[in-house]
């Protein structure tokens, strides 16, 4: 279930994302549709971070003292637009401008996933 939610949370922050950041597209059409790509997109993003990220972070690990984290922004921004070559492959109508585009949202992505998740229940926490 938490993967559920997750995913939902996810997928509600690329919907902010895409709609205050100009160079983050979904292409559906419809509403029932771009409701799919969200999901979809999402889920590329839960995947890629579970595989990717904790080598990059491993890999990165000076920059990421050297820059006091700053360089995390950097990997997100990175990420999102890996998300978004492989949705294109995969025919998903989901699309990523450039870098600027996907730095700022990954940044929203990143905030929006962060408040939604104050509301959501931890089972971590509660047990």
């Amino acid at each position: 279930m938490g993967f559920v939610i997750r995913t939902l949370v996810t997928a509600v922050a690329i919907w902010v994302a895409t709609a205050l950041v100009s160079g983050i597209y979904l292409g559906a059409g419809s509403t029932a549709r771009n409701a799919g790509v969200l999901l979809v997109a999402a889920l590329l993003i839960g995947v890629i971070n579970a595989f990717l990220k904790p080598i990059i972070k491993v890999l990165g690990c000076p920059l990421y003292v050297l820059t006091l984290g700053l360089f995390a922004l950097v990997v997100n921004a990175l990420l999102l637009e890996l998300v978004s070559w492989i949705a294109v492959k995969l025919s998903v109508p989901f699309h990523v401008d450039g870098f600027w585009s996907a730095f700022w949202g990954a940044i929203i992505i990143g905030i929006v996933s962060w408040l939604l998740n104050l509301f959501v229940p931890d089972r971590k926490r509660e047990a």
